[in-house]
């Protein structure tokens, strides 16, 4: 009771704060009690209600009563963009220290003595205290910064200087060797060197070249002129590396014949004016993924297949009329151990080449002169290129040199340990491989930003920061001819990966032109990608399939993914798979000489890193996959009434969960981080739903990725797993609602979990 006067007599001053604070103490009371009411399942809910008007009585028993329409405090809600998406978030001043109001009679019945007997006492004890902490420790604990704190110091540290110090011209071994211990010495745990010996398809001691059977004249895939009796006419750089990885070798004389893009059209009209088995297809890229139109040409009886790039595709900008150039018919991994990891005691297919045809990419120029065409306008409108009608077709020999070598490519993984869920993984990779080499190679840029990144985070760990997952940083080996290293890294550690693996962040090419600023992100993500000036396409706009490391993540374990880049041009639908062609790259410091360009991508990454790895409540959006479901089906003339119904029930559904089950204002068991853990869990594997079995070739398994973002659709529906056959659109239908049906199960069973399922008789 002296205590309590005590206490009482030093806030009497205070009287109208102390009213305040009584009515708060009061209502979070009350919440407390209603928090340890709902852990008991017996008690119904007028019970519930009795209790909590008896415990506001007790509280206030000496004041007057309080106003009766006065609501209870509620712990604070954020609505995400769009509104469609809500989650708890802890309120700092939630856990307060407050004193219940003491009965008035008990407030004369203290000694003044005692209590500044007590006073001196405490004071005492308190300097006892300070001093014992003060010398306990040389150096102080630092507090964590908070998260916004933490934002700003981490962009902060991010500039274009450092990022510039960073580039490095080491060749691939050299480059992975360094990055290991550049990054164990930053702070990062754990990291690991994995080495793998893969078969790759490399160029041979001569290039490839195409003889006129008419003029003899021989011409190097650029367009140049060779000696056709010397098989050994010193290429450049450029010409040695324009070459077709893991095509069939050796030499075949036959006529050319124009199939334009590759079409179904374009197939069947070649097919009607001649015969074309063991014939060479003359064919554009772009349209539709290179190796979907390989497959059909080898499906159709040719033999062999150059490749080349309308100049009326080409970016404006860029001259490529007597430039080759490189591709890989490889769609992922080490061929010789296809679906299973390339380690000791793993057996070896023998494969040396993915195709039976003979494929050599070829200049524009050198594909004008096959197609005897005499002159073309590449002003404004562009003429595309196209056999004349009337001219007789050439006939060449085309010749091509490659081999096959097992060689070892090389990864380097660190980890960024997690506090709360370290057994959630949020992957980002880059790479220190590509097809060019020296100052050419487009990897520098990529690898010297996630490094920057790496130094930045660690210093913040450093100062107290933990983050909530596990972030794993990656720089894959091997990208250029198959994302080699990526898929064996992945296919080694697939069974962890798939109940681990929450999202992955790629800064594979960030930086590959300076005009557009583009996001790429799997549906659940796309919200996440509106920030810092990101391009912001809205929750309609399908996924694009990217190429690059992120294939085996989003293609194989269905994780959602993000990137950000710089590129030169917005993708048209004539000219999309372009990015298939490898070209010799500018260097980062030509196309970016300040740097600014990495700086902004590396920023943007880093915060996303943030989101991914800290927020409680992953950023994903189940809504916006089912919006995606229903944008990809709305113009499609295949759709079916059964189809609509699926989308419009799992958009239903979607909306349901992310609503009713995040509603924590209402419920404080959803704080109970095991009921966080497992929506999580819900959100993280809902792309899952998404995988189809056996893709066509060059299409993702991943069916929320489209090929094309100007006009969403369902991939297997436009290019179907067996072109020539009737039933194929109706297979792929099959595959499609079955997957719309998968997603809802899961989300009905995430509501399932929270015992809140929509009233619904459907």
């Amino acid at each position: 009771g002296i205590i309590t006067e005590t206490s009482m007599k030093v806030r009497a001053a205070h009287t109208g704060s102390l009213e305040r604070e009584e009515l708060q103490a009061s209502a979070l009371d009350l919440e407390w009690d209603m928090e340890k009411e709902l852990q008991d399942p017996g008690l119904g809910l007028d019970r519930f209600q009795l209790e909590c008007v008896e415990h506001r009585t007790v509280g206030n028993s000496n004041r007057a009563d309080p106003d009766p329409d006065l609501e209870p405090i509620q712990p604070s809600v954020s609505v995400s963009p769009h509104g469609r998406f809500e989650r708890l978030q802890e309120d700092p001043n939630y856990i307060s220290h407050f004193t219940r109001a003491p009965p008035k009679g008990q407030r004369r019945s203290s000694c003044s003595l005692v209590k500044y007997l007590l006073a001196g006492v405490g004071l005492f004890i308190l300097g006892l205290l300070i001093g014992h902490y003060a010398h306990s420790t040389d150096k102080p604990t630092p507090e964590p910064p908070t998260d916004t704190d933490l934002l700003e110091e981490l962009l902060r540290d991010i500039t274009a200087e450092k990022i510039q110090a960073l580039i490095s011209d080491d060749n691939e071994e050299a480059r992975a060797k360094h990055l290991y211990q550049q990054w164990t010495d930053l702070g990062l745990t754990d990291v690991q060197l994995s080495n793998y010996s893969v078969l790759l398809s490399l160029p041979g001691p001569s290039s490839s070249r195409i003889v006129d059977r008419a003029s003899h004249e021989c011409f190097l895939p650029s367009g140049a002129q060779c000696d056709p009796r010397n098989h050994n006419n010193n290429p450049t750089a450029d010409q040695h590396f324009s070459y077709a990885a893991y095509s069939a070798t050796g030499s075949l004389e036959a006529v050319v014949v124009d199939v334009q893009y590759g079409g179904l059209e374009d197939m069947r009209r070649a097919r009607t004016t001649m015969n074309v088995t063991n014939q060479i297809a003359l064919l554009k890229l772009g349209q539709a993924p290179l190796l979907y139109k390989i497959s059909f040409l080898a499906e159709m009886g040719f033999g062999g297949v150059l490749l080349y790039m309308d100049p009326c595709d080409s970016p404006s900008d860029q001259s490529l009329w007597h430039k080759a150039f490189g591709v890989t018919l490889n769609p992922g991994g080490d061929p010789s151990t296809p679906g299973y990891p390339s380690i000791v005691g793993s057996y070896r297919e023998e494969r040396p080449n993915l195709t039976s045809l003979l494929v050599q990419p070829i200049s524009a120029s050198l594909a004008k002169r096959l197609l005897n065409i005499q002159s073309v306008g590449l002003g404004s409108p562009c003429t595309p290129l196209a056999m004349p009608a009337a001219s007789e077709r050439t006939k060449i020999q085309l010749t091509i040199g490659t081999h096959s070598i097992y060689k070892t490519v090389n990864n380097v993984c660190g980890y960024l340990r997690g506090k709360t869920n370290p057994d959630r993984y949020v992957l980002v990779g880059s790479r220190h491989d590509s097809w060019h080499k020296g100052t050419a190679a487009d990897w520098r840029g990529g690898s010297a930003m996630m490094t920057q990144i790496i130094t930045s985070v660690t210093k913040q760990a450093r100062r107290g920061w933990e983050p909530d997952r596990t972030t794993v940083f990656c720089s894959w080996g091997g990208s250029a001819l198959g994302n080699i290293g990526s898929f064996e890294w992945g296919e080694e550690n697939r069974v962890v990966l798939q109940s681990r693996a929450v999202a992955y962040v790629s800064l594979h090419s960030p930086v590959r032109g300076t005009e557009t600023l583009r996001s790429t992100a799997s549906p659940s993500l796309q919200l996440l990608s509106c920030i810092r000036g990101g391009n912001c396409p809205g929750p309609n706009v399908s996924s694009l399939q990217i190429p690059g490391d992120v294939s085996f993540f989003a293609n194989h374990l269905a994780v959602p993914t993000m990137e950000f880049a710089f590129e030169q041009t917005k993708a048209e639908e004539k000219s999309s798979f372009l990015s298939e062609a490898l070209f010799s790259a500018e260097s980062p410091e030509t196309l970016d000489p300040l740097f600014k360009f990495h700086e902004t991508i590396a920023k943007m990454t880093a915060e996303v890193i943030l989101r991914l790895v800290n927020d409680p409540v992953l950023p994903f959006y189940p809504l916006d996959i089912a919006l995606d479901v229903q944008n990809k089906l709305k113009d499609d003339p295949l759709r079916t009434p059964r189809l609509l119904a699926a989308a419009a029930s799992l958009r239903e559904s979607s909306a349901f969960l992310q609503s009713e089950t995040m509603r924590p204002a209402n419920d404080p068991k959803e704080r109970d981080p095991s009921h966080v853990r497992m929506l999580n869990d819900v959100l993280r594997d809902l792309e899952k739903s998404f995988l189809v079995p056996q893709p066509p070739p060059g299409v993702y398994r991943n069916l929320l990725y489209s090929l094309n973002g100007k006009v969403p659709q369902f991939s297997i529906l436009k290019y179907p797993l067996d072109p020539l056959k009737h039933n194929a659109v109706n297979k792929s239908l099959s595959l499609i609602i079955n997957a719309i049906n998968s997603a809802e199960k899961l989300i009905r069973c995430g509501l399932d979990l929270f015992e809140n399922s929509p009233d619904d008789t459907n």
